[in-house]
């Protein structure tokens, strides 16, 4: 059966499977005693390049939680091996390795429903790139986009950054994952994912899965000082992004500071509004209600005071998160042993695929 290369995930997930002669809609709720979870292997992974912000929050982490209740198999992977692609000291990657997991951790990702692990300690991951690598043309990842802005940032990019999306390939295959979640930004990258899946089942007998992307329904969110670009954690503007570990005074002087323009009134309209809008859009997120709830409840105010009934939404909303990541970050003890049972448990899964695909290729 083959998979559908998008799925959207909103607030219930809803995935369609086709067939040659029909479709079948799968709904699924909230898990509970009584309902039974999903078939099929979730995975995703994010880079350990600092505490993460409020975008990667609500367009990624958000849905990864609720995941973890709709599916019975669930993997994340802090993505190390994809970070060094740009210049990292040991001590400092180190450190963000175990902030990211704190974080995660925090923001409701429980290593009884799904497997978090750091994908250096899984060697797996790039003996199945290598392989990929050799079934992949230079013209194929020439075109895919990030290559294209990265290397232009630096005028040249290493060997890594450029073949990171076949080692993205191999971090999905590895596992026979059947859904991504993933942001559009890297739907492409996906889409080599699922060729390779392809090339490799027609030249060594069907084997891998092609993964179906879960695209979020949330709505991206933007720099607090250029709403034309979506928030960025390496933003050189302190006030730009609001990170989940800023506190309360932090997020309040963010928020009072950001861009809007020289209309009062609270409207939603990204194209002629983008400032104001992004800031409908965040407290929409952070409190659960439409963007049309947010303007209807907001009437009669004018944008300074709206601007404090967002700080404190967006506080309300990550108060737990800040503490929990501080309480977790003392304890790297205890940051390591999970992680270390996260990788043994992926290995488990790691090691077999990995022994039918030398069998398939020949090394064995």
């Amino acid at each position: 059966m083959a998979l559908p290369v998008r799925c959207t995930v909103k607030s219930v997930f809803r995935f369609i499977h086709e067939s040659n002669s029909h479709r079948r809609l799968f709904k699924a709720g909230k898990a509970t005693e009584t309902t039974s979870l999903l078939k099929g292997q979730v995975f995703s992974g994010i880079q350990p390049t600092g505490v993460p912000h409020l975008g990667n929050y609500l367009g990624a982490l958000e849905s990864w939680v609720a995941l973890q209740n709709e599916y019975s198999a669930v993997m994340y992977s802090i993505v190390d091996l994809h970070s060094i692609t740009q210049p990292q000291g040991p001590h400092m990657l180190r450190d963000n390795i175990l902030d990211m997991a704190a974080s995660l951790l925090a923001c409701g990702i429980d290593p009884t429903r799904s497997i978090l692990f750091q994908q250096s300690q899984v060697s797996e991951h790039a003996e199945l790139s290598w392989i990929l690598g050799c079934l992949t043309s230079m013209p194929r990842l020439r075109h895919l986009p990030q290559w294209k802005m990265k290397s232009k940032q630096k005028n040249e990019g290493s060997v890594g950054l450029y073949t990171y999306p076949v080692l993205q390939a191999a971090d999905i295959l590895l596992y026979k994952s059947t859904h991504v979640p993933v942001g559009e930004d890297q739907i492409q990258h996906l889409e080599l994912a699922q060729d390779l899946a392809r090339i490799f089942n027609n030249q060594y007998g069907e084997f891998f899965p092609e993964p179906c992307a879960l695209l979020s329904g949330t709505r991206k969110v933007k720099s607090l000082r250029d709403p034309s670009s979506k928030m960025s954690k390496s933003d050189p503007q302190k006030l730009a992004t609001v990170f989940l570990t800023d506190t309360p005074d932090d997020i309040v002087l963010k928020i009072r500071r950001a861009v809007t323009d020289f209309t009062s009134e609270v409207t939603y309209e990204p194209e002629s509004r983008p400032g104001v809008s992004n800031l409908v859009s965040m407290h929409a997120a952070v409190s659960g209600q439409s963007v049309e709830e947010v303007v209807r409840l907001t009437e009669g105010m004018d944008t300074g005071q709206y601007k404090n009934v967002v700080a404190e939404a967006i506080v309300q909303k990550l108060q737990p998160i800040r503490l929990e990541i501080q309480r977790l970050r003392a304890d790297r003890g205890h940051l390591e042993s999970l992680l270390a049972k996260g990788a043994e448990k992926a290995r488990s899964l790691a090691a077999p695929v990995m022994t039918e695909v030398r069998k398939l290729v020949g090394f064995c």
